[in-house]
């Protein structure tokens, strides 16, 4: 009984060892900054924004932007004019 366990336990520690590295998360890939609205558009046609942006308009207020704070960050410098937290919003 004592080599069984000796064997249970060995088994277990390998696949410890060969399962663990499985666990790890692969690194997230780094969001798209575009050249331009016109390019950012093409993939989100209603613009990015950050989680509780609320759209800046005297007019109809875009509602329905993509919600992605990796790309909004990505992408804010120049393309968020009104400081709204939506970049490249439209209808």
């Amino acid at each position: 009984m004592r080599y069984s366990r000796r064997i249970v336990v060995g088994m277990l520690a390998s696949a410890a060892v060969v399962i663990a590295p499985l666990a790890v998360a692969a690194p997230a890939e780094a969001a798209t900054t575009y050249k331009n609205c016109d390019a950012l558009n093409g993939d989100y046609p209603h613009g990015v924004g950050e989680p509780g942006a609320v759209d800046s308009t005297s007019g109809t207020p875009v509602t329905d932007f993509t919600v992605d704070q990796d790309v909004y960050d990505a992408n804010k410098s120049g393309r968020d004019r009104d400081g709204d937290g939506i970049a490249c919003e439209q209808h």
